[in-house]
């Protein structure tokens, strides 16, 4: 599984480096190129003539070697490297990773990488329970980086409790798991919508939502992790494209997402609608501002174009429908209607009146509902996380 995969191990000061020669021999029993990058004092738990024994290549501390002036190339490494696993991974790189230090080789490879980011936690139990060692982790996560959480058991202060970094053996299963996860939608072309749509009134007045984008961006940044051929259609938002391989087609109103919907619907294999689509259009669009002045008491308006409906009506039975439902009453009843009269395979349930949940934060809070009749009821959580449990659940419903 990983032959021929290119990984780097950062270093960094905890006595729990000793368990690092097991991981690299793991790793290239499994087939696995390895790279060491150490931190300048972790050098003191574990020696860099181990490390570049097992690995058959020179350790990595500094930007430049002080004998022979040759330079590390921090852009190289994160190009060359498939995954990139910090372990252990102090409370000081926690904070650095967090913050964006990079006063060091290793915190410049992290900058740097294109893989996938994974981070082992070992220090005191104290240490770890800390509100700022915990804010680390949670920004960590939200970059997409993935944590090896810390297990219970005997610290080296001779405390009992959590903060042992994972075992040699468990730590190998997470990078397997990591690089077949990447597979799970490899060869699949998955459409999804995100953000509002603004139906003009005039040319600069429009009806709109209050939604960011940010729960369809994170499901498209999702997807690609895991393979998939990915096109976001996209209504006006501030967010950035998640990550290059992303196609991405902006439009600004209804009728436009419709359009573009439906010239790659036919060719995706999973579609996912998590735009907030405007329910009403004008009816008649002012060609010049309405002046303040003059007033104008009433706007006429048609329902905009249902773009899920249209969707469900040509789904073959080899597609997969996602649809989200926001709903502030009857909620589980609306989304099960949708569910149904919209020939959806998967309902995405949010509620308005969930705190933390729905337009502009970075969390939310959902009910995932399936033809099938499943109901997996989630709790508050960043918004990448739910992207990672509705990812899930489209596996399930497509086996």
């Amino acid at each position: 599984m990983l032959t021929g995969k290119k990984i780097i191990i950062g270093i960094t000061a905890s006595i729990a480096a000793y368990k690092i020669p097991f991981v690299i021999r793991l790793l290239k029993k499994a087939g696995a190129e390895v790279q060491i990058i150490m931190t300048p004092s972790a050098v003191d738990f574990v020696t860099p003539l181990t490390l570049a024994t097992l690995t058959e290549r020179p350790v990595l501390i500094d930007f430049f070697d002080k004998k022979d002036g040759a330079w590390s190339s921090h852009i190289e490494l994160g190009i060359w490297a498939d995954l990139l696993l910090i372990a252990p991974v102090s409370a000081n790189t926690l904070a650095k990773m967090a913050t964006g230090v990079a006063d060091n080789l290793l915190l410049t490879t992290v900058l740097s990488a294109r893989c996938p980011v994974l981070f082992a936690p070992a220090m005191d139990l104290d240490m770890y329970k800390h509100p700022t060692t915990k804010a680390s982790v949670d920004r960590l996560l939200s970059f997409g980086y993935k944590q090896i959480k810390p297990v219970e058991g005997e610290l080296a202060s001779g405390l009992m409790g959590c903060g042992r970094m994972e075992e040699p053996e468990n730590i190998l299963q997470v990078i397997e798991g990591i690089f077949t996860e990447q597979l799970s939608f490899t060869g699949k072309k998955v459409l999804i919508t995100a953000g509002p749509t603004h139906e003009a009134i005039d040319p600069v007045r429009y009806i709109g939502n209050h939604s960011s984008g940010k729960m369809g961006y994170e499901i498209a940044k999702a997807m690609v992790n895991q393979g998939a051929d990915v096109v976001l259609v996209s209504g006006p938002t501030s967010l950035n494209i998640p990550d290059s391989k992303i196609e991405l087609l902006k439009v600004t109103s209804a009728s436009e997402m419709h359009r573009a919907c439906m010239t790659v619907y036919p060719e995706a294999d999973i579609t996912i609608m998590a735009a907030a689509v405007a329910d009403f259009s004008p009816a008649n669009v002012v060609s010049n501002k309405l002046k303040k002045e003059k007033g104008f008491k009433t706007i006429d308006v048609v329902p905009t174009i249902d773009i899920l409906a249209d969707l469900g009506k040509n789904k073959s039975d080899k597609q997969i429908l996602v649809g989200f439902a926001l709903e502030t009453d009857n909620e589980k009843q609306n989304a099960l209607k949708k569910l149904n009269n919209k020939n959806l395979d998967i309902i995405v349930l949010n509620s308005m009146t969930d705190k933390g949940a729905g337009f502009g934060y970075d969390t939310n809070k959902v009910t995932i509902i399936t033809k099938n009749g499943d109901e997996l009821i989630f709790g508050l959580k960043p918004k990448y996380e739910v992207a990672q449990d509705i990812l899930t659940v489209i596996k399930k419903v497509s086996k």
